[in-house]
């Protein structure tokens, strides 16, 4: 699996990279074949942001004052699944490929998790729903979507977060909550940091390394495309920030 870098790492609107996954599938992707590659993956953090996905309702999901109020960026993406917080010390991983068998992509994607974090002597375990778990609380969630001849799977791995954002942005309904046999987000999630000596970045170091035998190096016409194909997802959100 190729790792696909940028010129320059630097926190970006959550947007970008949902835009850089598509941009992968459809450019990057397919000139994989005559390298021996089988996949793309990066890794990326953004600014305190909630994604919510292509069948969500937002006002149902997340508390829109709540972050216009705390500058907590609001996006709709095209994968299903739940909404999300995420904020920079949250890593969000992508995985992009040519298989377009849903359970066999998200099988392969859960087990690379699963096979960072046991390299790691964390005792993780993958779920029905595609979540992993690190005992019964969870610390990574993915979703997936297809694109023509590719699928992105796309995961969170909490790090830590700012608690309280992560509390207030999103408004799970008490049934969703129940139905979980917990009273609270809180009950929910584990934090990785609790579970390893790394930094945040000496565990993205050691999840690339784990993961990944290439690099391809993103080129400014392709930023520049990345962007144009951003415009796209704004305008996904545009009423519901």
């Amino acid at each position: 699996m190729k790792y696909a870098a940028l010129k320059e790492e630097k926190v970006r609107h959550l947007s970008f990279y949902l835009a850089m996954e598509e941009y992968l599938a459809r450019r990057v992707l397919p000139t994989l074949g005559t390298e021996g590659y089988d996949g793309l993956f990066f890794m990326w953090q953004v600014r305190p942001s909630v994604i919510f996905g292509r069948n969500q309702v937002a006002e149902n999901e997340v508390n829109l004052e709540y972050c216009r109020k705390h500058g907590i960026e609001v996006f709709r993406r095209k994968s299903g699944g739940g909404c999300v917080y995420a904020d920079e010390d949250n890593l969000m991983l992508s995985f992009i490929t040519s298989d377009e068998n849903v359970n066999f992509t998200y099988n392969r994607f859960i087990n690379m998790l699963l096979l960072v974090l046991r390299r790691l002597g964390i005792e993780a375990t993958g779920t029905n729903h595609n979540d992993v778990l690190i005992g019964d609380r969870k610390v990574s969630g993915t979703a997936f979507y297809h694109l023509p001849g590719a699928s992105i799977v796309h995961a969170t791995m909490l790090y830590d977060t700012n608690m309280d954002h992560m509390l207030n942005a999103i408004t799970p309904s008490s049934e969703k909550l129940k139905r979980k046999g917990v009273e609270s987000v809180r009950q929910r999630i584990t934090l990785l940091k609790n579970h390893t000596t790394l930094s945040i970045d000496e565990l993205k170091a050691f999840v690339r390394q784990t993961l990944c035998q290439g690099e391809t190096t993103l080129t400014s016409a392709d930023e520049a495309a990345i962007e144009e194909m951003e415009q796209d997802y704004l305008a996904l959100t545009l009423n519901e920030k």
